[in-house]
């Protein structure tokens, strides 16, 4: 059976994980599940303790155990999160040398390469793949990245042509109809709508998700709803806090708070740095001019 299909035993850890139930995923019993799935479920878990912030802790876990290959890739994906890039890079590659063929390898690899702006290279560990919907959805996540929607869309029906009704394959499907637009924005939002309002995957990312397709469909009552109640969940969430600066800008409200706010809580986050180099061009084009006094 495969683990992860509608009838294996993995399938509602993997599906909190995939809609930022993290903690959900950390108090998820594993003692009971058989021998084949509990690296699989291990891994998930100290995934999830890298994306709740506790990256230290999850190093700490698995010292000493790198010569197991999907260990070695969480390593190297928490030593990425930490900002030990070098390193992690490094690992990888001597990872995607050896152990191409290994799952784990293929998606924490292919997410540490696409981080530092090695797309290429991410996509050809991840064309490795043999039927991960994950490898799928992260193939779809930088197609979009590099702007060809064309790549994205094709890769997503060709996903649902095997995995039919799987949550990854909705998402990723939803991903790509908010890119494309028109009658796919109300499609999306009814995938990000039925998540949000399931009491089992009503997170941050769930609203967040909600909240774009209102957006795009212009409903910025509704959008402005689905982020203040992302933002009671987790104020300090990079991803709620910078789509609701777009909210504001759209309705016209000020945002130097909220901007620092992102600054002060994801330094790196690409709203951040892409205002930085914006305001760094409009100061270098200012400094050629200089105001006229008159006489």
């Amino acid at each position: 059976m495969d683990p992860f299909s509608s009838e294996g035993e993995l399938l509602n850890i993997q599906n909190a994980f995939h809609t930022g139930e993290y903690q959900t995923v950390l108090d998820t019993s594993t003692s009971s599940l058989s021998t084949q799935n509990a690296l699989p479920a291990r891994i998930l878990k100290l995934r999830a303790q890298i994306a709740l912030g506790n990256t230290n802790e999850a190093l700490a876990e698995i010292e000493g155990e790198e010569d197991v290959p999907d260990l070695a890739a969480v390593k190297a994906f928490a030593q990425n999160t930490a900002g030990n890039t070098s390193e992690a890079l490094q690992a990888v590659e001597q990872l995607a040398t050896d152990s191409a063929e290994n799952v784990t390898v293929q998606v924490l690899g292919g997410t540490v390469l696409q981080a530092e702006g090695r797309s290429e290279e991410a996509l050809a560990l991840l064309s490795k793949h043999q039927g991960s919907l994950e490898a799928v959805a992260l193939i779809v996540h930088i197609h979009l990245v590099q702007n060809r929607t064309d790549l994205a869309l094709k890769e997503v029906q060709a996903a649902r042509r095997w995995a039919q009704d799987s949550l990854l394959v909705n998402l990723a499907e939803s991903w790509v109809g908010l890119r494309v637009g028109g009658e796919k924005y109300q499609a999306a939002f009814y995938v990000f709508e039925e998540l949000a309002q399931a009491p089992s995957t009503t997170s941050t990312k769930s609203l967040v998700g909600q909240a774009v397709a209102e957006l795009h469909l212009g409903r910025l009552p509704e959008a402005e709803a689905a982020l203040q109640q992302a933002m009671e969940k987790n104020p300090k969430d990079a991803e709620v806090i910078a789509n609701t600066i777009v909210l504001n800008v759209i309705s016209g409200k000020d945002v130097g708070e909220l901007v620092e706010s992102l600054r002060s809580t994801a330094p790196q986050h690409a709203f951040v740095t892409d205002l930085e180099e914006k305001s760094a061009l409009f100061d270098k084009a200012a400094s050629k001019y200089s105001a006229k006094v008159a006489s």
